[in-house]
């Protein structure tokens, strides 16, 4: 579990414990959070397996059901938790994610604002590029999702380096106690245009902003507000191509004559030369995209703040 030690550094214990979060693996399609309690059971189709026997085994673990089915336990990493999180929003896919981090410039130490909070998908993963001395400070104009964020927080483990606020950033604009503050900021909300200017006050000289928009529309309008008191702006598209790569075996009958019906690329197994009528086996590494891959899911517009002269 994703947890603060006493050097303060967020890592990963290496053996489950009672009350530890963990993501059942189940295939490459399925995965499920599941909060590790000393007598309670998970059941699925491969059957019932006790809480008991997960406990004390390392993360990475195998472990069997009551029909000899079996499941991986794995430790909730920010890439995993933003596959299994209940999606109170549209959320941000790793592709992103990474993405976001890397322009922003966020390292550990950084002071990042968020606005909205959302899922907390994002808000996961800054976390732990800001720790352990860095924070982060998320708002969300939505009482009962802000607090379902810092459940989820807290059970992932990050809660000690994120802060969630109850605040309508887009109306309001962000606290003036966090003025002059942050190292990065990233704005998801409807017309991000109307919080440039707070956004400005908020960061240091030379500060970044990333702001997420589906539709061009409203890129146009954030960068004509951006141009104000910002440069190097740019906006990015990212989509995220998978490839699903497996061995295919495939069946072939030989003629009298000794040829195949079929060629497959590939080498062909020993076979009895001796038989005239014969069957050969043969095996290929297939590529192909995945039926899963995802399209367009926003557009990242980058800025950087003018340092005054």
């Amino acid at each position: 579990m994703l947890a603060l030690d006493t050097s303060k550094k967020l890592s990963f214990n290496k053996l489950i414990a009672d009350g530890d979060l963990a993501i059942v693996y189940e295939r490459h399609d399925t995965m499920k959070a599941v909060n590790v309690c000393e007598g309670s059971v998970f059941q699925n189709r491969f059957g019932v397996f006790k809480h008991s026997d997960w406990i004390g085994k390392p993360f990475g673990s195998k472990v069997y059901s009551n029909k000899s089915g079996y499941v991986y336990l794995l430790a909730p990493s920010p890439e995993l938790w933003t596959l299994v999180l209940s999606h109170r929003t549209q959320i941000l896919y790793i592709a992103d994610i990474s993405f976001v981090i890397m322009y922003l410039e966020i390292v550990p130490g950084c002071l990042v604002l968020e606005s909205g909070t959302g899922s907390g998908s994002l808000t996961t993963s800054l976390a732990r590029a800001v720790a352990p001395t860095g924070h982060v400070y998320t708002f969300d104009f939505h009482e009962q999702r802000a607090a379902s964020a810092r459940e989820d927080f807290e059970r992932t483990g990050v809660s000690s380096v994120v802060t969630v606020g109850v605040r309508d950033i887009q109306g309001n604009g962000f606290p003036d106690e966090l003025c002059g503050m942050a190292d990065a900021m990233f704005l998801d909300l409807p017309q991000p245009w109307l919080v440039i200017a707070s956004a400005a006050k908020m960061l240091k000289p030379d500060g970044t902003l990333c702001s997420f928009s589906p539709c061009i529309e409203q890129v146009q309008r954030s960068c004509e507000a951006l141009r104000m008191n910002f440069t190097d702006i740019r906006t990015f598209e990212v989509l995220l191509r998978t490839y699903e790569v497996r061995e295919v075996k495939n069946d072939s009958m030989r003629g009298h004559g000794g040829s195949p019906s079929q060629q497959p690329p590939c080498k062909r197994r020993q076979t009895n030369e001796g038989s005239n009528n014969q069957e050969s086996i043969s095996s290929t590494i297939m590529a192909r995209p995945s039926a899963e891959a995802r399209g367009h899911t926003g557009y990242l517009t980058f800025a950087r703040l003018k340092c005054s002269a």
